[in-house]
């Protein structure tokens, strides 16, 4: 019952990656149409989570052989109908709507509790189907330790309602383990859905890292392999120039030195626009800072909230801005793994009038024996003398009164403007 898909591509560094999307888990080669891998997508886990509730035939079959009346069958019915419909909703959405699912958990546990009490022993099976919600609902809200005791607590309720209904030790022995044994595997299969998630994005963010590692190393080899001989070029055009220079004047020597000239400025303008480029590919973005945090705070037991506008808004406006932004965030993270002792980080772009800021938040020591508003350290001055270079300002303070540390990066709007606004785009 896996919640993702993934396409098999190829990234900037020619190697097969996967790439993670939703519904299902989808295969693609290269070059090969989308093939879906069956039980995976939403078909077919709706399909087979709600198979199981074919069983329900047995306590509906007992309504009418029990030759009550037809408000006595009709209820019995509606208590059936409202299970399934709540029972498949609660499975399929424990993962993306965990809260509401928590709710329909509840109301199975109610629909069981009423069936059993009104209709007798032969309804105390639905308390398998509670326990199947259960382990999934329950750690996709509280974790598998809580969902545990909650698994545990179910079956206490079932064998409550055995008792209450006079049903035979030998029948509740035989549905206590369903009961209590598929409860917990819902517990380690809703675990192994949440690592299949984590191992999908850690394939994305592998991915993201070596492409960019890719663009340094061509930006390196650019630069090293063309830069010099474009500055040999413009070496021998100035010398052969100047060696033209002393020979008689003559209206072809005069030619052929504006020749010389004009391979001197093309190669002295290409040479400036590779490293022009050089510097583009090596400029920082948020998008890959937030990456490079994330695993980095990953590695020290430190758990980021970070603000999806991070990857959304990186390269929309102004290439310098950014850079200063990334730089910023890069140091403030270095800050928080070094010093802070936290638990927590937090990370959010915000919109102001007139500004964009950027705000790290920890939950640590904050600036012990310091006054949070002196920029004492050097990766502190640096980017606050980064920030004052585009207009921009630094703050430092308490995230909480004596708790934690809040750091904010804040550039005007005028450094904020858009790329197809400003005409900064990649060099074709």
């Amino acid at each position: 019952m896996a919640t993702r898909s993934t396409h098999a591509a190829r990234n900037e560094t020619g190697q097969a990656v996967q790439d993670w999307t939703e519904p299902g888990l989808i295969s693609r080669a290269r070059g090969e149409r989308l093939v879906p891998v069956p039980g995976v997508g939403s078909p077919w886990r709706w399909f087979f989570s709600g198979v199981w509730l074919a069983y329900l035939i047995q306590p509906v079959a007992d309504l009418f052989e029990d030759h009550h009346g037809a408000a006595w069958i009709a209820g019995g019915l509606v208590i059936t109908v409202a299970f399934c419909v709540i029972y498949l909703p609660a499975l399929m959405f424990s993962d993306t709507r965990p809260r509401l699912a928590l709710y329909g958990l509840g109301a199975l546990a109610m629909l069981a509790a009423v069936a059993c009490v009104v209709y007798g022993k032969s309804w105390t099976p639905l308390w398998i189907y509670v326990s199947v919600a259960g382990g999934m609902v329950l750690t996709s809200v509280f974790g598998s330790r809580r969902a545990s005791f909650g698994v545990f607590a179910i079956t206490g309720c079932y064998l409550l309602f055995c008792w209450v209904t006079h049903l035979d030790l030998g029948t509740t022995l035989a549905v206590l383990l369903p009961v209590l044994l598929i409860g917990l595997a819902m517990i380690g299969f809703r675990l192994q859905i949440t690592l299949m998630r984590e191992l999908a994005q850690a394939r994305g963010t592998v991915a993201k890292l070596a492409a960019n590692e890719e663009r340094l190393r061509l930006a390196r080899d650019m630069h090293d392999l063309t830069g010099q001989s474009l500055s040999m070029i413009t070496l021998k055009s100035e010398l052969a120039a100047k060696r033209l220079a002393k020979l008689p004047s003559s209206a072809e020597r005069d030619s052929v030195l504006a020749e010389l000239g004009d391979i001197g400025r093309v190669s002295r303008q290409t040479l400036h626009d590779i490293r022009e480029a050089v510097s583009g590919y090596r400029r920082p973005t948020l998008a890959i800072e937030v990456i490079t945090a994330r695993n980095a705070l990953d590695a020290v037991g430190i758990e980021l909230d970070d603000d999806p506008a991070l990857t959304l808004r990186s390269g929309t406006f102004d290439p310098d801005a950014e850079a200063v932004l990334a730089w910023c965030l890069r140091e403030a993270v270095t800050n928080v793994i070094r010093h802070s002792r936290a638990g927590h980080c937090r990370i959010r772009l915000t919109d102001h009038p007139g500004e964009l800021s950027l705000e790290v938040t920890d939950d640590g020591r904050g600036l012990v024996a310091q006054d949070p508003e002196q920029l004492k350290g050097s990766g502190l001055r640096g980017m606050s003398e980064r920030l004052s270079a585009i207009g921009g300002r630094l703050s430092v303070g308490w995230a909480e009164p004596g708790r934690g540390l809040r750091l904010t990066a804040t550039i005007p709007a005028s450094a904020v403007a858009s790329v197809s606004e400003t005409g900064h785009g990649c060099p074709l």
